[in-house]
């Protein structure tokens, strides 16, 4: 047996990184290494050899791709394989961390500071059907899988082109082109279904998903029915300048942003305080909304 590791030391997380890109995007390299830990080929070729030396049955080398492939026999050891832990690394790739090994020589009896998060439940998504989509984007390939949505709890096989994984809040979405409706649309990632089956070059550009690629500005004030008092603890809340908190976002993803902020564009709460925010250039984005 291999021991199991956790990226709890500076090699081990390159260790878990060489890993975690080997399992769900099917390839990894030095070069991969090298840009996200920012550091030379030699150290980064190091580290391959270190897992390699650790772990000799997991890859091997694959010419076609230039990079080391998973064997057959494959076994995860520093990963823990829940498709959770992918798409969470996926979503911290948007912002730089910054970490310091630097500690003071002053010693203060401050009390510590601590923090807590809601954990919130976990939208179930077969590795099979995500190692499938993955696959897709990186190779540009169609892919044959089932879909089930409220409107049609039946799996409904399609046909689909992927291109970019999107994670609104509370659940992660899948921007791809739906050749059943010959449209560019969000998919739910847990509501995939079967066994995904590759089938072809994409022939959709990704280029011409225009909710995707067009821009808009989201408008927000405080409610009107807020006393002046109340609209400036909005606006304060928001840093809001003259009033006005405006937002861009890609017109596909506009509904979903008015979501997580609550923001009703149907009917307003029963008060200002329920309400808070309103969206003020609905009639310009309103070709965007779900509702519209």
């Amino acid at each position: 047996m291999y021991p199991t590791l956790v990226p709890s030391t500076y090699l081990e997380s390159h260790l878990w990184f060489i890993e975690l890109l080997a399992w769900w995007q099917g390839r990894v390299n030095a070069t991969d290494l090298s840009r996200h830990f920012a550091i030379s080929r030699t150290q980064a070729n190091k580290y391959m050899q270190r897992y390699r030396a650790l772990f000799p049955d997991n890859l091997d080398y694959c010419q076609t791709t230039k990079g080391f492939v998973p064997q057959p026999d494959f076994s995860l050891r520093c990963i823990s394989g829940d498709v959770s832990e992918y798409l969470d690394w996926l979503d911290k790739q948007g912002s730089t961390v910054c970490n310091s090994s630097a500690h003071s020589s002053h010693q203060f009896n401050h009390q510590p500071i601590t923090h807590t998060s809601l954990t919130l439940p976990k939208r179930q998504v077969s590795p099979l059907i995500m190692r499938a989509l993955v696959s897709a984007i990186r190779t540009r390939q169609r892919l044959e899988i089932g879909y089930v949505s409220l409107s049609t709890p039946d799996d409904q096989g399609r046909v689909i082109q992927p291109h970019t994984f999107v994670k609104t809040g509370l659940r992660w979405h899948l921007r791809a082109y739906c050749e059943k409706s010959s449209v560019f649309k969000d998919f739910v990632l847990s509501r995939f279904r079967g066994e995904p089956e590759l089938s072809g070059p994409a022939r959709q550009d990704p280029a011409e998903d225009l909710g995707w690629h067009t821009h808009i500005t989201l408008t927000l004030q405080p409610d009107p029915r807020l006393s002046a008092a109340q609209r400036q603890i909005i606006e304060h809340d928001y840093q809001m300048q003259n009033g006005e908190l405006k937002l861009p976002v890609r017109a596909a993803l506009a509904q979903y942003l008015l979501q997580e902020l609550q923001v009703s564009t149907k009917f307003l709460a029963g008060s200002g305080e329920a309400q808070q925010l309103v969206l003020v250039n609905r009639d310009e984005v309103k070709p965007w909304l779900f509702d519209s």
